[in-house]
């Protein structure tokens, strides 16, 4: 393939939040046209006027730069075939619908949706297919007029060949589609408004989009959608038919496809917790497509470079929120410390921190960022983590201080923080043998041992490493934590 031939698009409609679906599809359009060396193009289907709002408009610009995605032609940066908005590009819709009708490629449809209705339950009822049955197609003169006397505002229909269309897809290889099943359509509403099945083909062809990479849901409209481009072409406005590749579906719990309505759909659920761009788009081209067998982790650009459409798999790919994390904490754990805790300040501020403002100690934050790294599967658990270094006191989780806090714990207790104000607190080995020691002389094993002392000082069994974690917090309020655990042993 020649470079700089490939030209992709990405065509969301502003409805909500960006879902992670969606966000497969712009990322193996974008990676394949950097592949390449092809344009990108970002269009904005909004005639949706009902569904479509600014605001989700604003949040889908924000969310393609959130996750590092730059467009060559689009909103915000122009482009040969502006604007990129289809509520901007009417008057083209209108033209070409204009030219279809004249060509006889299109003709009016006067059926009600009664009417429409009744015929497709008694083509059902006799086990025929139920699509559109022609009615309208060669309407006589008399015809129109009694219909139009009636006072029936009509559709603009598209008139499908009566012959199979097939098309080699990129992802699942050649598909016929035959006559019967690929109806005539609608492509214009009665009110004048273009439909979907005519914007989205006309951009293309206007845009000179020569690769159709979208979910296979939307696999059923491309033989519509072919032979509408055959008649762009016929009428000059459409240059070539693009190649299509459908990409699998996604799913989600019990087994069904993952919608916009799943919580786990939602890509600002993603960005609120913390996942790095890097980490979720790594996971996501997981979905339907792999670097190598044995290999699930690697960087944009690797993927970049070796990104072919040719294989994805056609498999419908099972979205799991364990393997997504897991891929993100590997990601925190290949950034460099002053990335990371660059990378953490949201959450270690108002309003996840549940410390004042001036408690936050950057020093102390530097020294614990290493340990956090290595721990985190999610920016967001960092409030949790490190709370116990800037609040007055732990907050103390119930089941922790249950579980931890047995018979003995303060004898041990006792002996651990005299071993400790006796330790040498500018090493964490210092501190790790006088708890070690104190538990011997209990009888218990470091890991034992070490549990009551890390719920006295963090208020959790688990968290950060805890020597480490006691150096950062420091000797005095690391003793009164102990002291105020053994007055409440003792109460």
């Amino acid at each position: 393939m020649a470079n700089g031939s490939v030209r992709v698009r990405f065509c969301p409609s502003p409805t909500g939040n960006p879902h992670v679906g969606l966000v497969r599809t712009a990322l193996f359009n974008w990676a394949f046209a950097r592949h390449t060396g092809g344009t990108f193009v970002f269009r904005i289907e909004d005639t949706d006027a009902a569904r479509d709002s600014e605001e989700s408009y604003v949040q889908l610009l924000d969310s393609l730069r959130w996750l590092g995605f730059d467009w060559d032609e689009g909103p915000e940066v122009g482009g040969p075939h502006a604007p990129y908005r289809q509520s901007q590009r009417m008057d083209l819709y209108k033209d070409v619908a204009k030219k279809l009708l004249d060509g006889g490629y299109a003709y009016h449809c006067y059926c009600t949706t009664e009417e429409l209705d009744a015929r497709r339950d008694a083509a059902r009822a006799a086990g025929k297919p139920s699509g559109y049955d022609g009615h309208c197609r060669d309407l006589t003169a008399e015809q129109v007029a009694a219909y139009e006397a009636e006072g029936r505002t009509p559709i603009v229909r598209f008139r499908m060949p009566d012959e199979p269309i097939t098309f080699t897809d990129l992802v699942r290889g050649e598909l016929t589609f035959t006559p019967e099943n690929v109806p005539d359509y609608g492509i214009v509403r009665a009110n004048g408004a273009p439909l979907y099945t005519l914007v989205n083909p006309v951009d293309d062809a206007l845009m000179e989009i020569t690769h159709v990479l979208r979910g296979e849901d939307l696999l059923s409209s491309t033989p519509r959608q072919i032979a509408l481009y055959k008649a762009l072409i016929e009428l000059g406005i459409a240059k070539a038919v693009p190649e299509f590749g459908h990409l699998p579906y996604v799913m989600g719990e019990g087994n069904k496809k993952l919608s916009k309505r799943d919580p786990q759909s939602s890509l600002n659920l993603y960005r609120e917790r913390g996942f790095l761009p890097e980490g979720l788009l790594n996971y996501l081209s997981l979905l339907g497509w792999s670097l190598a067998p044995d290999r699930d982790i690697f960087s944009i650009d690797e993927m970049v470079a070796a990104f072919d459409i040719a294989n994805v798999n056609p498999n419908p790919a099972r979205f799991d929120l364990k393997k997504a994390e897991s891929i993100n904490a590997d990601h925190i754990r290949l950034l460099d410390v002053k990335d990371f805790t660059e990378r953490c300040r949201p959450w270690l501020k108002a309003p996840f921190a549940p410390w004042a403002p001036e408690d936050f100690d950057e020093a102390k934050w530097q020294a614990i960022a290493p340990h956090a790294q290595t721990r985190v599967k999610v920016l967001s658990e960092i409030t949790d983590n490190v709370d116990f270094l800037f609040l007055p006191e732990p907050v103390f989780d119930e089941a922790s201080w249950t579980k931890a806090m047995k018979e003995g714990s303060d004898a041990l207790l006792t002996t651990a923080r005299a071993k400790l104000f006796q330790a040498d607190w500018s090493s964490p080995e210092s501190l790790k043998d006088a708890v070690l020691t104190a538990g011997e002389e209990h009888g218990l094993k470091l890991g034992k041992a070490q549990a009551p002392v890390r719920v006295a000082v963090t208020g959790r069994t688990v968290g950060l490493p805890l020597f480490e974690s006691l150096q950062v917090l420091g000797k005095e309020k690391t003793i009164a934590r102990i002291d105020a655990a053994l007055a409440r042993l003792a109460a």
